[in-house]
C-alpha cells in the first residue's frame, strides 16, 4: 500500500540535505532557495525500500515565516521524520512542526539527528539526553533516534533500514471509494498544459476520468498521470500524485483547491470542529477570535464561535463553530490546524465534525449533539448528522461527507437505521434522509394542529391537504410534507374523506344555538321548494346577519342539504332535484331548451333561471350549444 513520509524540524537542521542524501533528488527547485540555501517551497521524492513500491516523501521548510507551506505538505503524510541538527538541539520550529503533526493526527515516526560529524561524543549524548525528555508526552515518546551526516554518510544505512520497517509495518487508515485530491503545486508543463500535484488522500483516479475542482466547482477531466514520476493509468490514496488537466490554465487555480468526483463535496462557509488548545499556548482562546485557519493544503481566515464558553483555556477541548470568509470542502475526521492572527503563532487544532455547519445558538440542546458527533460512533454520528440538518434532511452523498464511511457501509446502517424507525428516506428520487426523532415530532406537531383546527373550526368537517401544507407546512420539504400525511394516515391518526383531512375521533358538532339555526334555515329553503327565498328573507327572523350564519351555510353545504347556485342563493337538495327531473322530462319530448322553455317549464323568473342553467351547465346536465341547452347525455 502506498506510504507517504514528511520531514519537520527547524530551519538549517538539514531537512532537505538528507533527503537528497537517501534519495539523490534535490527538493529545493527554486532559484531563490538555491540562492539563499533555505527551504521556501514544499519539495517532493521517493525512495525506494524492499517491501513497498515507493515511499513518497514530502520535504518541508523549517523556517518559521513558511509554517503554513509546512501544514499544507504535512495534511497529507503517513509518518513523520523528525529532523534535529546535534550542533543545536531542539528549537522552537522544532517544537512548533511537533505540535502540527500532532495536530494533524500523526501518531507515527523517528527523529533523525542530523549533523552528527560536527560534534563530539560527549555533545552528542548531551543532546540525545535532550531530545529524550523533549519528546517526552508526545506521540514520539520512545521513537527510534537515527544519528546520521548527510555529508559523510554515517548511519544513511541503518536509516534505510529502519524507514524501510517503518513503511511495512504501518497500516495506512484511508477510504477507496472517495475521491480526493487537495492541490499543493500548480505549474504548466510544454506540449501538456496545467498539471497539478498533490497527496491522493482517499480514493482513486484515472484518466480520462472527469472531475471537478473545489471549491469552485469547476469541472475538467484528467488527460495524463504521473505517480512518483511514472506514468500510470491510475493514481492511488497516498501516492504523490501529478495530474495533467484539460480545459483549464494556470490562472484559474490555486493551493489549497481540491479535485473531486463530481457531487461529491459541498462548499460550505461554516464547519463544525472538535478543537484543542495547546497546552503551550500563551494565552486562553476567546470567543470569536480572528485565526489563520488551515485544512489540507488550504489556508483561510476564519472566526472561531465558542458555542459552550466565552474562552477556551491552553490545554482544553470544545466543541466550536468556524465561520470563513470564502466556501471550504471537506469530510468528517479531516484534521485543521489554527494559528494566532498575530503573532503568527500554531495555537490549536483539531477534528472537523461537521463539514455542512448550520447556524447552532450557543448553550442550546444543538451544542450537546455536536459533542456526540466527535465521539465518531457512525450510528450516533449519523443520526446527530441528521438531527442537526433538521427537516431539509441529508442526501446519502452529504451523509457520505458527514460520516466518512464507506459507501456500502453507510447504505447497511441506514437500511438498519429504517427498520429500527430511526432515520427515514422521505425523498426516493434525491435520496434524502430525515431523522426519525423530528419525524415523530413533525407528526405529532401535524396531529396537534388538526386538533386545534377542529377545535376553532366545529362545523368543519377537516381540512384540505393544501390547507396544511400552506399553514402547517409552510417552510417544510414537499415531499417531506407528503411523507408526514401518509405516515399519519397509515398509521390511522389522520383519516382522509377523499381531499378532506380529519382526526379519526372528529364529527361535526352544533352547538344548540346553532343546531336550532341549521334547522330553521334548512326549512327555509326545503318549503320555498324549485322558487328558494331571498337569504335575508332567511336570516332577518333568525336575528342574525350572514357572517353569523356563514359556518351554518358551509356545512349544511357539506352536508349536500343545500346547493349554492351563486352567491346569496341557495336552493335545497330536494328542490335540485325536482328541477333535473322536470329537465330530463322535457328533453325525452324535445331535443333543445332555450331559456324561455326553461322560464315556461318551472316558472322561475330570469333572477333564479339564468343562474340555473349555468349551474346545470357545471355539473354536466346540460351543455350550452348556441342560445340553447342539450342533454348532455346525448
Amino acid at each position: 500500500m502506498p506510504i507517504i513520509m514528511g520531514t519537520a524540524g527547524h530551519i538549517d537542521h538539514g531537512k532537505t540535505s538528507l533527503v537528497r542524501a537517501l534519495t539523490g533528488i534535490d527538493c529545493d527547485r527554486l532559484e531563490e532557495e538555491k540562492r539563499r540555501g533555505i527551504t521556501i517551497e514544499l519539495g517532493f521524492a521517493y525512495l525506494d525500500l524492499p517491501g513497498i513500491d515507493r515511499l513518497g516523501i514530502v520535504d518541508v521548510p523549517g523556517h518559521e515565516r513558511f509554517v503554513k507551506n509546512m501544514v499544507a505538505g504535512a495534511a497529507g503524510i503517513d509518518f513523520v521524520m523528525l529532523v534535529i541538527a546535534a550542533d543545536e538541539g531542539v528549537m522552537p520550529q522544532t517544537r512548533e512542526h511537533l505540535e502540527i503533526c500532532s495536530l494533524l493526527g500523526t501518531d507515527t515516526g523517528l527523529v533523525a539527528l542530523t549533523k552528527v560529524d560536527m560534534v563530539d561524543e560527549e555533545m552528542l549524548e548531551l543532546v540525545q539526553e535532550d531530545i529524550s525528555e523533549f519528546l517526552q508526552g508526545t506521540f514520539l515518546e520512545g521513537a527510534p533516534v537515527m544519528p546520521v551526516s548527510s555529508h559523510t554518510g554515517q548511519g544513511m544505512d541503518a536509516l534505510k533500514a529502519k524507514l524501510a520497517e517503518i513503511a511495512t509495518s504501518f497500516k495506512p487508515r484511508r477510504r477507496s471509494d472517495l475521491f480526493r485530491l487537495p492541490i499543493d503545486r500548480i505549474f504548466s508543463m510544454k506540449g501538456y498544459g496545467t498539471v497539478i500535484t498533490g497527496t491522493l488522500i482517499a480514493g482513486a483516479v484515472g484518466v480520462g476520468q472527469d472531475v471537478l475542482v473545489y471549491p469552485q466547482q469547476k469541472s475538467t477531466k484528467v488527460r495524463t498521470i504521473q505517480v512518483h514520476g511514472r506514468a500510470a493509468e491510475k493514481a492511488l490514496a497516498g501516492q504523490r500524485t501529478a495530474v495533467n488537466l484539460a480545459g483549464v490554465e494556470v490562472e484559474e487555480l490555486e493551493r489549497g483547491q481540491v479535485l473531486a468526483v463530481p457531487g461529491s463535496l459541498f462548499p460550505s462557509l461554516t464547519w463544525d470542529i472538535e478543537l484543542t488548545l495547546l497546552k503551550s499556548a500563551s494565552k486562553p482562546l476567546k470567543h470569536r477570535k480572528e485565526v489563520h485557519f488551515h485544512h489540507g493544503s488550504r489556508e483561510v481566515l476564519a472566526r472561531v464561535y465558542l458555542l459552550d464558553r466565552d474562552q477556551l483555556m491552553p490545554g482544553e477541548t470544545c466543541a466550536c463553530q468556524v465561520r470563513f470568509e470564502e466556501p471550504l470542502v471537506g469530510v468528517y475526521g479531516d484534521r485543521v490546524v489554527l494559528r494566532s492572527y498575530s503573532p503568527l503563532r500554531t495555537i490549536g487544532g483539531g477534528k472537523l465534525i461537521n463539514p455542512l455547519g448550520r447556524k447552532v445558538k450557543r448553550r442550546s440542546e444543538q451544542v450537546q449533539v455536536l459533542y456526540s458527533l466527535a465521539g465518531g460512533e457512525p450510528e450516533a454520528l449519523a443520526l446527530g448528522q441528521l438531527r442537526l440538518a433538521g427537516p431539509e434532511g441529508l442526501s446519502f452523498a452529504q451523509l457520505v461527507t458527514m460520516t466518512n464511511l464507506e459507501s456500502k457501509a453507510l447504505e447497511k446502517m441506514l437500511g438498519q437505521l429504517g427498520g429500527q424507525q430511526k432515520a427515514f428516506l422521505f425523498d426516493k428520487d434525491a435520496r434524502v434522509y430525515v431523522s426519525g426523532a423530528l419525524l415523530d415530532e413533525l407528526c405529532a406537531s401535524a396531529a396537534a394542529f388538526t386538533t386545534e383546527y377542529h377545535r376553532k373550526n366545529p362545523l368543519k368537517p377537516g381540512l384540505s391537504r393544501s390547507e396544511l401544507a400552506s399553514d402547517w407546512g409552510k417552510g417544510l420539504p414537499a415531499k417531506l410534507f407528503h411523507f408526514v400525511v401518509e405516515r399519519l394516515l397509515k398509521r390511522g391518526e389522520l383519516i382522509a374523506d377523499q381531499e378532506v383531512l380529519r382526526l379519526p375521533g372528529h364529527k361535526v358538532s352544533l352547538a344548540s344555538d346553532e343546531a336550532k339555526m341549521r334547522g330553521s334555515i334548512l326549512a327555509a329553503y326545503e318549503q320555498g321548494g324549485i322558487t328558494p327565498p331571498n337569504l335575508k328573507d332567511v336570516l332577518d327572523p333568525l336575528g342574525v346577519d350572514f357572517k353569523q350564519a356563514a359556518p351554518v351555510f358551509k356545512l349544511l353545504q357539506d352536508q349536500g342539504e343545500l346547493l349554492k347556485i351563486k352567491e346569496d342563493m341557495y336552493f335545497s337538495r330536494s328542490a335540485m332535484e325536482k328541477l333535473k327531473g322536470m329537465i330530463v322530462g322535457f328533453f325525452e319530448k324535445q331535443e333543445e331548451m332555450g331559456p324561455p322553455d326553461f322560464k315556461d317549464l318551472t316558472s322561475l323568473s330570469r333572477k333564479y333561471a339564468i343562474p340555473v342553467l349555468e349551474y346545470l351547465d357545471k355539473e354536466k346536465i346540460t351543455v350550452r350549444v348556441g342560445d340553447k341547452r342539450r342533454l348532455r347525455k346525448r
